[in-house]
């Protein structure tokens, strides 16, 4: 089975957390990291712009990646909010299958 992290930027870490705290609530994630205090520079409506964000960085199996990313537009308050996702090539293999056993309820 494969697996995905997904990386999120939210407008807070309030922001940040309510998501991935409903990501994990639905078990579409099996985890969710917030990182407060993120330095953003990005073009945005024909201007380089700066803001301070949050980041999310939540655990889920690949083939939940698509339904994850579009809770996350559902949530959040961005038009065109980051959620990327990066796959998951090795790690911890007990880690990994727990990721499996929490999101299982979500896609099976």
């Amino acid at each position: 089975m494969s697996r995905s992290l997904i990386y999120v930027t939210a407008a807070s870490r309030d922001e940040a957390a309510a998501i991935g705290r409903k990501l994990v609530e639905e078990r579409l994630c099996a985890c969710a990291n917030v990182i407060d205090g993120v330095a953003s520079f990005y073009w945005w409506e024909g201007a380089v712009r700066e803001d301070a964000e949050a980041v999310l960085i939540a655990k889920t199996r690949e083939d939940l990646v698509a339904v994850v990313t579009e809770r996350i537009k559902e949530l959040h308050s961005y038009d065109c909010p980051c959620v990327v996702a990066l796959p998951i090539t090795a790690g911890n293999r007990d880690f990994l299958q727990w990721i499996d056993r929490q999101t299982s309820a979500a896609g099976d």
